[in-house]
């Protein structure tokens, strides 16, 4: 009997290409398996940047409501379990292992990505644990995305930003149209920003989904230590701040309730409440105090480290602040070096692991940091190391660039 890290190794190989969109081949082992049909109610949450915070909302206002959750979010931070999550909690490596060994009699002939192997055993986890709601989070554009297999509710469209290029198209319009194929017609489409490209409403008319506009159809307004949310159909006054840090969050909150309204569910008061302020999600934006103050953020494309760099300007630092950092090299490192330009003292550039990983010295390059120190190391654990050791009592340190980079900065500070 194969370990969980037995199939996990086993499915990178499994199929030619690591990235191969299309609901073809996921969608006949779907058939196969009985999942092709949402059973329950199902949200499903794309965007460029948003989506995981805001699938951890959603999930954790249904759970103050009383309602057994199944999310799914990718990619994990440290341990694979983190994709499929029921009642709040990852699931165990034994039921994974047997969603696979399902996946595997009902496959045949038909080879499977990484990612549609963990779409569907998420969808079979659920299944099997009788899940009263389940929230998807879009792995990667959205018409052709394994998630998109399923006929959502309720679908939520976080941002549009440039990323993806090589699978999603050269133009925002191009990517907005990508993600927009997540909407089903007559069902709502919560935009969770009307800064949108054009191509994500003339979707919206085209498949004749119901638009639900930030702004327009709902709006909301921080005051102080609470905030306030509103639409045509109800008003919640004086609700907690979201737990998850910077001011985005109050955008992602806010599309997440629409969507909740927006459903079979009739989440009260206290439940939003609840669920806002006790939302869990590492890796954004998230503080670790110290003698040295440490921040992860999985920022990996252009919006994101506009937002980071948003977030730190509002958060200024005693001392000095230092990155580690790793990138991806189908990401845009120079776009996301200029949008954090002057915010760092120092750099600590970390190799990333193959296939996709780049280079700390070709990052660097890409780069161009100017007359700011930049080390070249050979793993994020050495930059990390490196960053504490040139740290001093009042500095901080930002860990970012990658999924890559923030898990295993968690695992070296000893928090997972």
């Amino acid at each position: 009997m194969r370990t969980l890290e037995g199939w996990l190794e086993l499915q990178q190989r499994a199929h030619p290409r690591s990235i191969d969109l299309g609901l073809e081949r996921a969608g006949k082992v779907a058939r196969s398996l009985g999942l092709e049909r949402a059973r329950v109610p199902t949200f499903i949450v794309g965007g460029t940047n948003g989506k995981g915070s805001t699938v951890a909302l959603l999930d954790s206002m249904l759970r103050a409501a009383g309602i057994a959750t199944g999310a799914f979010s990718s990619p994990h931070l440290v341990r694979y379990n983190e994709r499929i999550h029921v009642g709040g909690a990852p699931v165990p490596d034994g039921e994974i292992v047997a969603a696979f060994e399902a996946i595997e009699r009902a496959r045949g002939a038909t080879t499977l990505t990484y990612f549609e192997f963990s779409t569907l055993a998420a969808l079979l986890v659920f299944h099997e644990r009788a899940v009263g709601a389940q929230v998807l989070e879009v792995g990667l554009g959205g018409r052709l995305d394994a998630t998109n297999l399923v006929d959502a509710d309720v679908a939520v469209l976080c941002s549009v930003g440039s990323d993806h290029h090589e699978w999603l198209g050269p133009t925002l319009e191009d990517i907005g149209r990508e993600k927009a194929g997540i909407f089903r017609r007559g069902r709502p489409a919560i935009i969770a920003t009307p800064a949108m490209p054009a191509s994500v409403f003339s979707e919206i008319g085209r498949i004749g989904a119901v638009a639900q506009v930030a702004r327009r159809a709902y709006d909301w307004r921080p005051r102080g230590a609470r905030w306030d949310w509103w639409s045509a159909g109800r008003t919640l006054a004086g609700l907690p701040r979201p737990a998850l840090a910077g001011d985005t969050q109050f955008g992602n909150a806010a599309a997440a309730i629409a969507a909740l309204d927006a459903s079979v569910f009739r989440v009260p008061h206290e439940a939003v409440a609840q669920g806002l302020a006790q939302v869990r999600l590492p890796g954004r934006f998230q503080v670790v105090p110290g003698e040295v103050e440490w921040i992860l953020d999985v920022a990996h494309n252009v919006p994101a480290a506009t937002e980071l760099a948003h977030n730190l300007a509002a958060r200024p630092a005693q001392g000095r602040t230092l990155a580690v950092a790793g990138f991806l090299d189908d990401k845009d490192v120079a776009g996301i070096g200029n949008a954090l330009r002057g915010r760092f003292d120092e750099w600590f550039l970390a190799t990333l692991p193959p296939p996709r990983g780049l280079e700390a010295r070709q990052g660097a390059d890409r780069l161009a940091p100017g007359d700011v120190p930049l080390a070249t190391c050979g793993s994020v654990a050495e930059a990390c190391a490196r960053a504490r050791a040139a740290a001093r009592p009042g500095d901080r340190v930002v860990a970012f660039g990658s999924f890559h980079v923030v898990g295993p900065a968690l695992e070296w500070l000893g928090l997972y």
